[in-house]
């Protein structure tokens, strides 16, 4: 329990359901937006106004090291992470099953906006997109072990939107009804992620040339972690068509930039693969993609080999980023993900 309005609610949904809860808060990264005094008293507070027991663990050092230490090598190989991917996997649905066993828990809950469920037809526990649309969280859960899915439990599958989860919390009387989302990564929470690097690793500015394909050098960058794929703005270049990052050297300190339509591929490779549906691609497979959260899915076709997938778009796609995941979808079936590499 985070103590926003999503968990608290899924709380609540519990219990009306019959359900037992165990109200469970993890202390994960100091000052950061989801492990600070409020955080824990609104969680507190809503399982005593929902009389059900809470429980707050400290797991910093197990996030540190799976969740930070990640964050900061992907920065440091010019790579875009999605520590929340990591975050879900080595800590709520990894740290929370070891805790929810001792406690004779059978299942864990959390807010997420994902849908699990029996799928005659897989003849197995399968993962799937939320009602909510835009706001379905599928997308961050591909890295899951497989085993885990029927041993959890979305309250907040079935609801269309945000609204319908704050007019239950207010019906409810719950405080954090009204309670504002948290937009940014939880443990940056003024969303200066540069500064973060820099204060928290050995990441440092070291200026470089901005060049292009050719090795032309048309300006000057503070440092390669300070860029990312598809950016536009903060390059400093006056040039005669707008230019965008399009990559990195990291052995010569290069940005590497062009023109926005050098920004679409065809093709990429997956790797860290966790399959959910299937437990291996044995002929190519069409699916949907998602390449970032926020993106929408494109067709493809699928091929693994051995520890990597091959992935072929129907039509190519813009500024597809290293560090970032791969989600791969049949209808709204979750198949599984990974890492992309280019």
């Amino acid at each position: 329990m985070s103590g926003g309005v999503d968990s608290s609610v899924s709380a609540l949904l519990l219990k009306e359901q019959g359900y037992e809860p165990i109200g469970t808060t993890l202390e994960l990264f100091a000052g950061s937006s989801c492990c600070n005094t409020n955080t824990y008293m609104d969680a507190k507070n809503v399982c005593n106004s929902l009389e059900i027991p809470h429980f707050i663990y400290n797991c910093k050092e197990t996030f540190k090291k799976n969740v930070i230490e990640d964050f900061i090598n992907c920065y440091k190989n010019c790579k875009t992470p999605n520590p929340c991917i990591e975050c879900n996997k080595h800590m709520k649905f990894g740290f929370m099953w070891e805790k929810a066993k001792e406690l004779n828990c059978n299942y864990i809950a959390t807010g997420h906006y994902a849908k699990t469920e029996y799928s005659d037809k897989y003849q197995r526990w399968v993962l799937k997109k939320s009602e909510a649309g835009k706001k379905d969280q599928s997308y961050v859960l591909w890295s899951i072990p497989k085993e885990l899915i029927e041993h959890i439990i979305f309250p907040l599958s079935d609801f269309e939107d945000k609204e319908q989860i704050r007019e239950i919390a207010r019906k409810n009387n719950l405080k954090v009804a009204n309670k504002p989302d948290s937009e940014d990564i939880c443990f940056i929470p003024d969303g200066n992620y540069k500064k973060f690097l820099e204060t928290n690793s050995n990441i440092k500015p070291k200026k470089g040339n901005i060049v292009n394909k050719r090795g032309e050098i048309l300006g000057k960058h503070t440092g390669l972690y300070n860029y990312t794929i598809g950016q536009r703005k903060g390059l400093g270049i006056a040039y005669k068509v707008p230019l965008f990052v399009l990559g990195f050297n990291p052995s010569n300190n290069e940005v590497i930039v062009g023109e926005e339509k050098e920004l679409y591929t065809k093709n990429i490779k997956v790797t860290d693969i966790n399959l959910l549906l299937v437990d291996e691609i044995k002929e190519p497979m069409y699916v949907d993609v998602k390449t970032r959260y926020s993106s929408k899915s494109a067709k493809a076709i699928i091929m693994q080999n051995k520890n990597e997938i091959y992935v072929e778009f129907e039509e190519p796609q813009r500024a597809i980023t290293p560090g970032q995941s791969a989600v791969f979808y049949i209808e709204d079936i979750v198949l599984g993900g990974g890492k992309i590499i280019l």
